[in-house]
């Protein structure tokens, strides 16, 4: 798809524009509700939607499946995120009204971080065809990785600091308790950085990680930088709402780590054949309407079986504590 520089500058306007206008909305602290969450989480989806459908009719069917696709697979890999930006809030207890701030800011970071891997990515690719043997590797790699994570089964998850937020922090000073939402303060004749700033940057810097295997897998649908950084930008806009509206869901997607693995190594063998198929190699190539079909089956399939397991799992605790209610019964009353 052939883009020009007046598209580019008016994209990143108008994704400006709709930042702007959401964080103007939600500028002052508050509680985020269920039904505050819901419809800018369908608002964000709505906009992605309408910006599909733009390319659809200026550009035709291909970007436009790139487009859903790529959307589709950014959206449910930075679901992933969320469960790491729990243990963040968590780790720094974040007040639960300054929050909104927290992602907002945070998530921005992640966009601008994204937005310089998307470019070193293209061009990369634009240069070193071989490129595309690495990432499907790589996402074959992450995808038996994160297998052998889900199988681990880690209950007591701990966020960690990053190297670079604790050289910050070294470097600067963190005060010792929140200051509303300023991020910097005076302090015994020192200017540090309150835990707003520290928390913003940690959901930032954070992110960067999980780049590392979401920016190798949009690659693997479409190498159109101007798609690859769309669909980024509309997935990660709409992370923090999704973040308030299925906050109390995510301990039940307990399959998602499967769904997302069986993703990421589909992808990895789309990037390899292409890899094959560039090279000269006669092999068969995935279109997207495969790969779109692919991902959003394995996401409904990976949500129905979660939410069966969780079910399943709750009676069993139910069962099980009510069978050991009724076993104590007895002895107490011996007792009395």
């Amino acid at each position: 798809m052939d883009v020009s520089v007046t598209l580019w500058v008016l994209t990143i306007v108008g994704l400006a524009a709709l930042i702007a206008v959401d964080f103007f909305i939600g500028r002052k602290p508050h509680d985020v509700s269920i039904k505050e969450a819901g419809i800018w989480t369908v608002v964000w989806i709505a906009l992605a939607g309408l910006f599909g459908v733009g390319l659809l009719l200026f550009g035709g069917g291909e970007p436009a499946g790139e487009f859903f696709a790529g959307f589709i697979t950014e959206k449910s890999l930075s679901v992933d995120n969320l469960f790491v930006f729990v243990l963040i809030m968590a780790k720094f207890a974040v007040p639960s009204q300054y929050q909104q701030r927290v992602l907002l800011v945070g998530v921005l970071i992640a966009l601008v971080l994204r937005a310089i891997f998307i470019a070193a990515g293209a061009a990369i690719l634009a240069s070193f065809a071989w490129v595309f043997y690495l990432f499907g590797a790589f996402l074959i790699w992450t995808a038996w990785k994160l297998i052998q994570e889900a199988r681990a089964d880690e209950e007591d998850e701990e966020f960690e600091e990053n190297k670079l937020l604790k050289a910050v922090e070294k470097r600067f000073g963190v005060a010792d308790r929140y200051h509303g939402t300023k991020l910097w303060i005076e302090q015994n004749g020192k200017r540090v950085m309150t835990p707003m700033l520290v928390v913003m940057l940690a959901i930032g810097t954070t992110d960067v990680l999980f780049a590392l295997d979401s920016i190798p897998a949009i690659f693997g649908l479409t190498q159109d930088p101007y798609i690859v950084f769309t669909a980024n930008a509309f997935a990660l806009m709409g992370l923090r709402q999704l973040y308030f509206l299925i906050g109390g869901l995510l301990r039940k997607l307990v399959h998602l780590s499967y769904g997302l693995s069986i993703i990421l190594g589909f992808i990895g063998v789309k990037l390899v054949l292409h890899a094959l198929h560039e090279s000269g190699v006669h092999v068969p190539e995935i279109s997207i309407p495969v790969s779109l079909g692919v991902i959003c089956s394995v996401l409904i399939v990976t949500t129905i079986t979660s939410l069966r397991a969780s079910k399943k799992a709750a009676a069993q605790a139910a069962d099980e504590a009510a069978r050991t209610g009724s076993e104590g019964a007895p002895k107490d009353s011996i007792e009395a």
